[in-house]
């Protein structure tokens, strides 16, 4: 049986769903983003239409860093072009999962909602609904993070000056966080591995290398996690079903 009457009932859930742990979270790290902006002499203005128009908050912080230190426009492009690409298995991961007639142009306009707290929430609740209503619940679940990101780092732009830094720039970490807890819920095994191996390796990675720690953490946790899984895990399971 369908876990939705039709895609509008989807729609309204995944807005429900978006209105708590996802959009506080969300909001928080943007006005982190935003007293991040202010104390780096931006103005509020294009602070707040890289939340609208970047809408990736990784690449938001590079772009603001690099610009501050003088770097050149094509270096900045090509910076926050690699902290997004994340972006590529988001999407072959996801979109995949929706019915083959929501896969058209239109979206070319919606994968600019995707971000990691809408791909996690999407990940896990995608199982349990028909195909036919998962674009439905991801746009009701992705907009309002979308829309409210501006807003977020526009009010932290302004009240930059009445919190401590330390506060306001922690709070950029949130989502990450959340994105963590939330991403640990999903079913298979090898998500979990991953997650440990990273919590492990990456303070090593961080010594040796701390520019490229990030990137080297994800690429060898999660190569080893599958490669676990495919070669150790599985083969155990199907020994144990034979």
């Amino acid at each position: 049986m369908s876990r939705f009457a039709n895609r509008r009932a989807a729609f309204w859930c995944g807005i429900r769903d978006a209105l708590g742990a996802p959009v506080l979270v969300l909001f928080a790290g943007m006005v982190g983003f935003g007293a991040m902006g202010r104390s780096h002499g931006f103005d509020a203005w294009m602070t707040g239409l890289t939340s609208f128009l970047m809408f990736a908050l990784p690449g938001q912080v590079v772009m603001l860093e690099m610009f501050i230190s003088g770097a050149s426009l094509l270096a900045i492009g090509f910076a926050v072009t690699l902290t997004s690409t994340r972006f590529v298995t988001m999407v072959v991961t996801l979109f995949p999962q929706l019915h083959r007639r929501d896969r058209n142009p239109l979206l070319y306009l919606w994968v600019h909602m995707l971000a990691m707290t809408a791909w996690a929430v999407s990940m896990r609740e995608f199982p349990s609904m028909a195909p036919k209503h998962r674009l439905s619940y991801f746009i009701g679940l992705a907009l309002p993070c979308w829309l409210i990101s501006p807003l977020g780092t526009v009010l932290g732009y302004f009240v930059a000056g009445w919190v401590p830094v330390a506060v306001t720039l922690g709070l950029v970490f949130i989502n990450p966080l959340f994105f963590l807890l939330t991403f640990t819920e999903v079913k298979p095994s090898v998500n979990r591995m991953a997650i440990g191996l990273g919590c492990l390796l990456g303070p090593a990675f961080y010594l040796w290398d701390a520019d490229s720690s990030l990137l080297l953490t994800g690429v060898v946790a999660g190569s080893l996690a599958y490669g676990v899984d495919r070669h150790w895990l599985r083969a155990r399971r199907v020994e144990v079903r034979s």
